[in-house]
């Protein structure tokens, strides 16, 4: 099983982030620029939270608030699940069920260095299940006599 470090250097060690006195017009904005579905909040280099399309959908639209006059520190989520590098995807995945999260920021030595989705999880497990039967099928065919 792939590991989280092994999942971004494939995606990419880069993640965007937003000032929590943002507005969420311009978190959507972003989002939809750069193909994302969250940006990590930062404040002076540091994590403060995590704004998601759900928290767009869910707190502000639902809600009725104006997107330019709301502040994204008003719809992010606060508590912040965090993973190591040398976590395993499963166990990203089993958080992030167990969890209810879609997103989560990797860290390492206090530093935020990218981030993983449950979309990134998935299509990593979807990988190795088809090398796996890639392998099966070759061992397979390969133990099969050839017909006089």
């Amino acid at each position: 099983m792939k590991t989280v470090k092994e999942v971004l250097d494939g995606k990419g060690m880069g993640f965007s982030a937003i000032s929590p006195e943002a507005s969420v017009l311009e978190a959507a904005r972003a989002m939809a620029e750069h193909g994302i579905g969250s940006l990590l909040v930062m404040r002076d280099g540091q994590l403060v939270g995590l704004v998601s399309e759900r928290d767009i959908t869910c707190k502000l639209v639902a809600a009725g608030n104006p997107p330019a006059d709301t502040p994204v520190e008003d719809i992010m989520s606060s508590h912040i699940l965090c993973v190591t590098p040398d976590k395993t995807v499963d166990e990203c995945m089993a958080l992030m069920t167990d969890k209810r999260v879609r997103h989560l920021p990797v860290t390492e030595d206090g530093r935020i260095i990218g981030i993983v989705s449950i979309g990134d999880a998935v299509k990593s497990v979807i990988a190795d299940q088809q090398f796996t039967i890639e392998q099966l099928e070759s061992y397979i065919t390969s133990q099969i006599p050839a017909m006089p």
